[in-house]
């Protein structure tokens, strides 16, 4: 409770009840700001009060970026996020794969928080959702601190990473710790990912965040990022995502690949538009795309119907070799 005497804070709190309260399509009255500040802070005011400190809050919000309506009633006519803005926060937290349930109740609070009460009664059905296939790890959240840490201080970083065993707990791959590099983190499919490198080796490493566990911050200086040849100078994250959405390290190859027209929303979904459709006739194109290889080759795979891959030969042999192994498992005894 807020001390009945105590002016000091008024206007903040006339300002927290316009938030909570009023949107462009819902004011309130003098009186009713009377009433809520009794309820809500124990503090005694009067209507002259009341306008006067709305008043200095409009004047305040010309400056500070939020708007006050005091046509019929008062209203806070902007915030910091609109109602789409929020939904999509709300959204991105709500289908994350890399915090745990309890995390992502809090989060969605706190962005509830920014929110009107009427925008609220519209997602109060967020609540009460099932869980979701969430990560294992409740140390996920707090890793990507402290990678943020680390890559902000240009430090190496020790973390165990595990596998998940049959009784679905995590396991270590490893006793000793692995020591990285670590330039960016990304999302990737509802997970965190951390684009790195190992000292001994030129190329990228990929880690999931949410099987990283006892992450800290090393006192170390990371290898700087244009001395990995595989980075060539700098990281050009764009393209990097887009040749890796699988997210497996590796080398990119430049792949042929035939299929038909009406798979290009599918093409663009994966790869973006930086691919070059080489041929295109009645019944099917062919593209030449740059990807990671063992991405393409899963993909390929998830696409087994409408995709052939004609190079490389290499990469067209492992999935020939793939589908026989698949046919001898599905063929009848």
């Amino acid at each position: 409770m807020y001390a009945t005497g105590n002016k000091k804070m008024l206007n903040m709190l006339i300002l927290e009840i316009l938030r909570n309260y009023t949107d462009e399509e819902h004011a309130l009255t003098q009186q009713e700001i009377i009433k809520l500040l009794k309820l809500n802070y124990g503090m005694d005011c009067d209507r002259r009060a009341v306008k006067n400190n709305v008043l200095s809050l409009k004047e305040l919000g010309d400056d500070c970026g939020f708007e006050i309506s005091m046509e019929k009633g008062y209203r806070l006519l902007s915030r910091e996020f609109d109602d789409a803005e929020l939904r999509i926060l709300i959204d991105s937290v709500l289908f994350s794969k890399s915090i745990s349930s309890r995390q992502a109740k809090d989060l969605i609070k706190k962005i509830r928080s920014l929110a009107s009460k009427y925008f609220n009664a519209k997602v109060s059905h967020v609540c009460n959702l099932p869980d979701l296939n969430r990560t294992l790890n409740k140390q996920a959240l707090y890793s990507v601190d402290t990678i943020n840490d680390a890559i902000s201080d240009k430090k190496k970083i020790s973390f165990i990473y595990n596998y998940i065993g049959t009784d679905f707990k995590l396991h270590p791959r490893r006793e000793d710790p692995y020591v990285v590099n670590p330039y960016q983190i990304v999302a990737n499919n509802g997970k965190f990912y951390l684009i790195s490198n190992y000292d001994k080796y030129d190329n990228i490493a990929h880690f999931r965040i949410d099987r990283m566990t006892d992450v800290h911050e090393l006192d170390e200086k990371a290898k700087p990022i244009k001395d990995v040849p595989e980075f060539d100078g700098r990281l050009n994250l764009p393209k990097h995502m887009a040749e890796h959405f699988y997210m497996f390290s590796g080398k990119s190859v430049s792949a042929k690949i035939k299929t038909t027209e009406d798979m290009m929303s599918e093409l663009v979904d994966w790869f973006g538009t930086d691919f070059k459709i080489l041929e295109k006739n009645a019944d099917s194109i062919c593209i030449r795309v740059t990807c990671n290889q063992d991405a393409l080759r899963y993909w390929a795979l998830q696409y087994g119907p409408y995709v052939e891959i004609i190079e490389p030969e290499s990469l067209r042999n492992r999935i020939i070799d793939d589908i026989n192994n698949m046919k001898a498992k599905y063929s009848l005894s």
